[in-house]
């Protein structure tokens, strides 16, 4: 049984570290957004093992009118854990916080190898891919959580 809860930043480097930047040094996954006001990170535990991480932080994208929008960033789940529901879970979880605070846009700069992925949960691909050096190619993705 998989069960969600907050988790500190610090908790969430590891995973960022060997699952989305592993050719980088461990400090690429400490940002200086972890510890803003109204950011929260959202972890997936099974077994009591920590298995899928995700970031949310207020943040507004240049494009969208709505001011009230928060930004997902640093989601990763281990390899062995996928297709097992953790990922949504994080994210309709950290959803109810964040429609709770009065908010009601989600986005996110998601690798393009995953936007199928966010288009199941709801999200759906806005403006061109772009190059995020040394990442690679991502696209902007929102959902609307009015």
């Amino acid at each position: 049984m998989i069960k969600i809860n907050e988790i500190t930043p610090e908790m969430a480097y590891p995973l960022r570290h060997s699952i989305l930047r592993p050719h980088q040094p461990f400090e690429a996954c400490v940002y200086d957004t972890d510890h803003q006001e109204g950011a929260f990170h959202v972890g997936a535990f099974y077994q009591e093992k920590l298995i899928t991480i995700a970031s949310f932080y207020v943040e507004k994208y240049h494009d969208f009118s709505s001011d009230k929008q928060y930004r997902l960033r640093a989601m990763a789940t281990l390899d062995d854990f996928r297709n097992l529901g953790a990922g949504r879970e994080v994210v309709s979880y950290a959803e109810g916080i964040i429609r709770s605070r009065g908010y009601e846009l989600l986005w996110c700069k998601g690798r393009t190898t995953v936007q199928g992925y966010y288009e199941k949960i709801g999200f759906r691909a806005y403006g061109e891919v772009f190059d995020y050096p040394p990442i690679g190619p991502h696209i902007v993705m929102v959902k609307d959580l009015g």
